[in-house]
């Protein structure tokens, strides 16, 4: 595949994480307004983040092994398709019904289903469109960026559609699966399948095979990726509730407020994916090296209440973040063998997903209780992460997939 081709193909993959962090991430500064348009508990509107997360944890293997065996794009496409219906069912629960939560909580677990096959599979997608290992560094690089700056673009975006009327984010979903389908049509070309399939059964004992060989990293990889998307979304679903019970600010302004943090991450998950290449020595210093950044911004946090120096240590938070990502996705990604490459990154983002569900329901209750314990324990959970990753991964300083 020609260059031009594959930088087409990676645009159009990228979309695919963008639309799922859209269809998510929009929720946050809307999750307030929702919960008095439904009348519901701060727990009960979490959950609608959560069954999206929880849901997808549960299909996220399945997705992942009929992706090494039935193709990428033949997984992609139909869930992008499901994730889309599960919007349109949601905005319609809350334009026509006047008791519409459950049926809202329906439709976030078809989208939960859609973003199983979806995200996830784009990280084995890239491994498969590039043969060069630097290439590969990159281009998951680029699609944790696109990923971030959904993110950056979310609160905002979700604002203003709540602005109009609070159900209007759900409509907007689908439009978005519909135009990266057209990009994965038009754009995208899937290699050759390089297996021919194999029983689940032999499947799982593969699986199995490669922890025991490469459980050393792998464990450490897939509970650091759970935690930063636990703290990552924790904190702007506190921040998100304290901005407008606190500072009184709503709508627009505070989708704003909550871009800044995750503008940052945006920006250095793109250096950091550039940066690090096929050397796994850097691949752990920048994963340790954002860890301890986002221990100490939340150490500050739990010290410090004022508003503005909790909004710069949450900046820093985000750089953290977004050197730590792009470092774990190229871990996992170049780390496993193509023929299991789909099944290995769909266990991994099933942990993300498990920090994604447990952060707002988690913070929600935390909140209850006293800032600075809630802080100050996450701190320390973080804290113990630098250290398991500073001992715990040690790769050798030359190739890829070698490991002491």
């Amino acid at each position: 595949m020609s260059d031009e081709k594959q930088t087409g193909g990676l645009f159009a993959l990228a979309s695919v994480p963008l639309v799922m962090t859209l269809g998510n991430s929009m929720l946050i500064p809307v999750l307030p307004t929702m919960g008095r348009e439904l009348d519901v508990s701060a727990f009960m509107i979490s959950l609608l983040i959560t069954v999206y997360s929880v849901v997808a944890i549960l299909c996220i293997p399945l997705a992942g092994y009929l992706s090494d065996h039935i193709g990428r794009k033949h997984v992609i496409i139909p869930s992008l398709f499901i994730a889309g219906l599960g919007g349109l069912i949601a905005g319609f629960a809350g334009w026509k019904m006047e008791e519409p939560y459950w049926v809202i909580l329906i439709g976030r677990f078809l989208q939960g289903i859609g973003a199983a096959g979806a995200a996830p599979i784009v990280m084995p997608f890239v491994g498969d469109l590039f043969t060069d290992k630097r290439q590969v560094s990159e281009g998951l690089g680029m699609i944790e960026t696109l990923n971030t700056f959904g993110k950056v673009l979310s609160p905002i975006f979700g604002a203003l559609l709540a602005s109009i009327v609070w159900f209007m984010p759900f409509f907007a979903f689908p439009l978005f699966c519909i135009l990266s389908i057209l990009l994965l049509l038009l754009l995208v070309k899937s290699p050759p399948l390089s297996q021919k399939s194999v029983p689940f059964g032999k499947f799982i004992e593969t699986v199995k095979t490669i922890f025991k060989r490469e459980g050393r990293w792998l464990y450490i990889v897939f509970i650091v990726g759970c935690l930063v998307m636990y703290i990552l979304f924790g904190v702007l679903f506190y921040l998100s509730t304290h901005l407008e019970e606190t500072h009184q600010v709503h709508d627009i302004p505070k989708g704003v407020i909550l871009a800044f943090p995750l503008m940052a991450l945006c920006i250095t998950s793109y250096v950091s994916g550039r940066a690090i290449g096929q050397d796994q020595m850097k691949m752990k210093w920048m994963t340790v090296v954002g860890l301890f950044l986002l221990f100490v911004s939340i150490l500050v946090v739990a010290l410090k209440q004022d508003i503005y120096i909790m909004l710069t240590a949450l900046f820093v938070a985000g750089m953290g973040i977004g050197a730590v990502l792009p470092s774990l996705d190229a871990f996992v990604t170049e780390g496993i063998p193509i023929e299991q490459r789909g099944s290995i990154t769909s266990l991994y983002n099933s942990m993300r997903f498990v920090g994604v569900a447990t952060g707002p329901p988690l913070f929600s209750l935390f909140m209850k209780g006293s800032h600075f314990w809630m802080f100050a324990m996450n701190a320390c959970i973080v804290f113990a992460a630098v250290i398991v990753v500073y001992f715990g991964i040690r790769p050798k300083k030359t190739s890829v997939r070698t490991w002491r």
